[in-house]
């Protein structure tokens, strides 16, 4: 496709609201119950900003970032209120996107009010695509969702430009630990290292940490031995139009 091209998809899925929602859920080991969803986005099936990838590129390039999220989040919260999902909603955001001139502040409010979902249900996930170079900007914005009563959750852990210095200087509640980290664990004493070492610094931040990306039973079993209790994966349940209610295998 020609810029113009994408250009010109990107406006017909904004135009007609035509964003995919799934869930992901998220398990707790130590109670064997759902935690709670990921909401994800897509394009229509049928579209080549059907990926998340192509779909956010995009809209990062023609400035239009914050108002494709809004649209992702709308999409998000009302499927989830019409699927009677009572679990933790976590919703993914730019950082971005919230220090964009037209980011519309309290919008993400709005929409959950409108759905009847509480702001203690949900978890702001700060999903890292470029560098962030206002830290000071960013922190007065997730500030101002901390006082609406959101919980912050970082993602991808040990990926991103400068996940460590968001860690550090943002303070999130939650920290999710990168796939790259958990695939083959059981056989990489490094990859052991690296986890043990998140969990011993979420234990002095007293925030939660949230294994991402685990597809084998040696991972997970290992995972848990360590003392990690938040677990997302394929090995637990995919992305599903709707939220599951039991995990795939038996925890």
């Amino acid at each position: 496709m020609t810029t113009t091209e994408q250009l010109s998809e990107l406006e017909r899925i904004l135009a007609h609201n035509l964003l995919n929602t799934l869930f992901q859920p998220i398990f707790s080991l130590a109670s064997r119950r759902i935690h709670g969803f990921e909401a994800l986005s897509r394009g229509p099936s049928n579209s080549p900003l059907h990926a998340p990838l192509a779909l956010f590129s995009v809209a990062r390039s023609a400035g239009r970032l914050s108002e494709l999220e809004v649209a992702c989040r709308a999409r998000a919260c009302a499927r989830y209120s019409r699927h009677g999902g009572h679990h933790t909603l976590y919703l993914n955001v730019s950082p971005e996107s919230l220090v964009e001139p037209g980011h519309q502040s309290g919008r993400t409010l709005q929409l959950l009010q409108s759905c009847g979902i509480a702001p203690e249900r949900v978890v702001i996930e700060l999903t890292e695509q470029t560098p962030i170079e206002d830290f000071d900007l960013l922190d007065r914005a997730l500030h101002h969702y901390r006082a609406m009563g959101f919980s912050i959750a970082l993602d991808d852990l040990g990926a991103g430009y400068s996940s460590l210095r968001l860690w550090s200087e943002l303070r999130p509640d939650i920290v999710k630990i990168d796939r790259h980290f958990i695939d083959g664990i059981h056989l990489d004493p490094l990859k052991r290292e690296f986890v043990g070492s998140i969990l011993q610094m979420a234990k002095a931040a007293r925030a939660r940490v949230i294994a991402e990306g685990v597809e084998l039973h040696e991972e997970l079993h290992l995972l848990e031995r360590m003392g990690v209790d938040l677990v997302q994966g394929y090995l637990l349940g995919r992305p599903q139009e709707q939220p599951v209610k039991e995990p795939l295998i038996r925890l």
